[in-house]
């Protein structure tokens, strides 16, 4: 990718910032990862699997996304921090507090309070990478499309059984739910990516642009 490529995207970039990214990268969309075993992972321990139209089996393949990612010739790459934070010991129960009648109560209510504070930064990252779609189209990238990592979160019950998205001008597919490897394409744009998370969660986004 030239300089000129990331130069002309930098009002992107400031953009991401200022709504709340803590770092945000331009990259040839080429170095945009997509593997079918991340839509593995999706289908084999995920909960939300199938509750969602942003998740599969609603979304296209990995096979199909990457055809699409190659008729793209640009994409940024975005880190958000969430104010969703767990200990060591809250974080073992994260996925089992509702249903582990052994967990205390004090941890159930931590674990609660985590989700709770994910969802709500979540909602507000999804609107700020909508936002910067919207801002890339204005300025003639009228193919600029987003995404962010995990499952939708605008309904309590998704309409999967008709297919219709009640949001459609807000909901965007999850970038995991295409295959995207999230680990992969951090390194590529250079955002420092850590997993398991030491204290507060980050998550990632994805606008591909032309």
């Amino acid at each position: 990718m030239s300089e000129n490529g990331a130069e002309k995207f930098s009002f992107l970039t400031k953009l991401a910032l200022e709504k709340g990214a803590v770092d945000a990268k331009i990259i040839a969309a080429d170095r945009v990862v997509v593997e079918d075993r991340v839509v593995l992972k999706c289908k084999i321990g995920c909960n939300h699997y199938g509750e969602t139209l942003a998740c599969p089996p609603y979304t296209p393949t990995a096979e199909e996304f990457r055809k699409i990612v190659s008729e793209y010739s640009y994409a940024m790459f975005m880190k958000f921090t969430t104010s969703a934070s767990a200990d060591a010991e809250v974080y073992k129960h994260l996925m089992t507090y509702q249903t582990d009648a052994t967990v205390p109560q004090g941890i159930k209510e931590k674990a609660a309070k985590f989700w709770q504070n994910w969802k709500d930064d979540k909602l507000r990252m999804l609107q700020a990478v909508v936002d910067l779609e919207k801002a890339a189209m204005k300025q003639g990238y009228s193919l600029a499309v987003s995404f962010i990592s995990g499952h939708c979160q605008l309904c309590d019950k998704c309409n999967t059984q008709t297919g219709i998205c009640k949001h459609p001008e807000l909901a965007r597919w999850s970038e995991d739910a295409v295959g995207v490897n999230v680990k992969k394409t951090a390194t590529n744009a250079g955002i420092e990516f850590t997993f398991p998370f030491a204290k507060n969660a980050d998550s990632f986004a994805l606008l591909l642009i032309e």
